[in-house]
């Protein structure tokens, strides 16, 4: 599909899910509705983030030159970002609900892991006054980085689609943010070295949760049973592929604010942006990760 059809089509889709969480919960209960509707924005920002625009300027500016004609009331710069803003968490619930309605949610084997997110250079954190106090020094050893931001956990579905994105502090090991990622969830885990600890592991299986890792070189034993090991290897390269398009076609390693209200907003866009791709997909019956063809750009 083209860019106007690729437009149209992710405002449909989240027209049907914006109704559909507003039906019997009134988002804003005084006040004037703003002129730009809230489908408007989020549709912006969506397909703003896929053709490669990651700041709210560049956004604006590309929607007010080229599609102006299809949103009228997209005039001021100020008032989008600052409604885009005040979107975030309409936006994370739209995301949870198309995890949810194409089925992805309640998948029974999901994966998990986690990305940096640097919010300055390191040598500038000492100076630094923006997300104080919560972002923290961290160490990604899969980059061997040391870092000043947060973490990003993410848990996929089969197919590729996020079903949880918890904004995480950036110090704890990974083997201690675990009740963040599996809030909730029950079946199979497939995570990485990092996740190994036997005994949280005992303790997540007795709430129904098989959390399963490769072995390190000096363990003794693999608990991956042989005719898995192809599955666990396959499905592990989706959670490599999406994070690989989340830094690399959305940018989220480089998402820029001054305050945790504006972070948290744009990295739900991208999360929502990859989201809404694969949820397109999936009605398409293409490939779910398959998101360089998706519009003929």
């Amino acid at each position: 599909m083209d860019r106007d059809d690729f437009i149209i089509f992710v405002y449909c889709v989240v027209y049907e899910q914006y109704q559909a969480l507003t039906e019997h919960n009134k988002l804003r209960q005084r006040g004037f509705s703003p002129i730009l509707s809230d489908e408007e924005v989020i549709t912006i920002e969506i397909c703003g983030e896929y053709f490669g625009f990651h700041e709210d300027k560049a956004i604006f500016r590309y929607f007010r030159k080229h599609y102006q004609a299809w949103f009228p009331a997209l005039r001021d710069r100020t008032t989008f970002v600052r409604q885009a803003a005040n979107l975030w968490i309409v936006k994370m619930l739209i995301q949870q609900r198309l995890a949810a309605i194409s089925g992805q949610t309640h998948d029974s084997c999901q994966i998990t892991d986690t990305l940096p997110l640097p919010v300055c250079v390191y040598t500038r954190s000492q100076r630094d006054k923006c997300f104080k106090p919560e972002a923290d020094y961290g160490y990604c050893a899969a980059k061997d980085m040391h870092y000043y931001g947060f973490k990003l956990g993410i848990r996929i579905a089969r197919t590729g689609m996020i079903t949880v994105f918890p904004l995480l502090p950036a110090r704890p090991h990974d083997i201690q943010l675990l009740e963040d990622l599996l809030d909730g969830f029950s079946g199979l885990i497939l995570a990485d070295k990092g996740f190994i600890d036997a005994y949280r592991q005992q303790v997540w299986s007795r709430k129904g949760v098989q959390i399963m890792t490769p072995s390190r070189k000096n363990m003794a034993a693999n608990d991956i049973p042989t005719e898995f090991r192809p599955f666990f290897r396959r499905w592990r390269k989706k959670i490599e592929t999406v994070i690989s398009q989340l830094t690399e076609r959305f940018a989220i390693e480089r998402t820029r604010a001054r305050d945790l209200w504006h972070y948290q907003s744009r990295i739900a866009r991208k999360i929502l942006a990859h989201t809404v791709c694969v949820f397109i997909n999936l009605q398409l019956g293409r490939p779910p990760l398959a998101l360089e063809g998706l519009v003929s750009l």
